[in-house]
C-alpha cells in the first residue's frame, strides 16, 4: 500500500524510518494546536448560540407575562475599554506587559417587559468577557504576516492555541482519564479469567 506521500506502508506496521518522513507533512498541514483552535472556533461561532436557544426564555412564576428572552450572542474580538484611545484594538502582546486578559465582550441582543407589559428590546447588552484563545478567529493575529506579527510584539513562529489571563500564558491540557462509576469488565489471556474493576 502507498500512502499520497509516496511512502510505503506494508501492511499494519511502517518502517520506523517511513514514520519520521511523515511528521513535517503532519505538522505543516495539521500543526501542534489546530485542534484546540478549531475547537475554541466552533464554541465561540456555533457551540455558544445553541446553549442560548436551549435556554432562551426565562418567565417570572409570579407573572406569567413577565418574561426575558435572549435573541441572539456573540463574542467580540478584544477590544480596550478606553473610548478616548486613537486605536481600540488590544494585543495580545499588551495584556503580558500590562497584566490584563486578552478578552472579548460577550454581547446578547434581549427582548423583555417591565410592568406595563410592553415588551422592550435591547440589542448588544454585554453581560461578560471571554478570554480570546490567541490565533483563533476572534483573534488580533489571524491572518497577520511575518512583519505585521514583527510590529504588535509576536513571534510569528508562535502557533497560538492558549490565552493569556492577567498577563500570564495558560494552556488548556488534553488529558485522557477513565470515566468514573462505570464497571470495567476485562479478560486475562494468561490464566482464563475475567475480572471486574469499578473506579468512583
Amino acid at each position: 500500500m502507498t500512502l499520497a506521500t509516496g511512502v510505503r506502508v506494508c501492511g499494519n506496521k511502517a518502517e520506523q524510518q517511513d514514520k519520521w518522513e511523515l511528521l513535517p507533512a503532519f505538522l505543516k498541514v495539521k500543526g501542534l494546536v489546530k485542534q484546540h483552535l478549531d475547537s475554541f472556533n466552533f464554541f465561540v461561532e456555533e457551540d455558544i448560540k445553541a446553549i442560548l436557544k436551549s435556554n432562551q426564555l426565562i418567565q417570572s412564576d409570579i407573572a406569567p407575562n413577565h418574561y426575558i428572552k435572549y435573541n441572539d450572542i456573540r463574542v467580540c474580538m478584544p477590544a480596550r475599554k478606553e473610548v478616548n484611545i486613537s486605536s481600540s484594538r488590544l494585543t495580545p502582546m499588551e495584556c503580558r506587559l500590562t497584566d490584563t486578559t486578552y478578552a472579548g465582550e460577550i454581547k446578547v441582543d434581549i427582548e423583555f417587559t417591565t410592568e406595563g407589559g410592553n415588551p422592550i428590546r435591547r440589542k448588544g447588552v454585554v453581560i461578560g468577557r471571554m478570554p480570546i484563545m490567541l490565533r483563533s478567529n476572534l483573534c488580533h493575529l489571524m491572518g497577520r504576516d511575518e512583519g505585521a506579527l514583527a510590529k504588535m510584539g509576536e513571534c510569528p513562529l508562535d502557533p497560538g492555541g492558549y490565552f493569556v489571563v492577567k498577563g500570564t500564558e495558560k494552556v488548556i491540557l488534553v488529558q485522557e482519564q477513565l470515566s468514573k462509576n462505570r464497571i470495567l469488565v476485562m479478560a486475562d489471556p494468561k490464566n482464563d479469567t475475567v475480572t471486574a474493576e469499578v473506579t468512583s
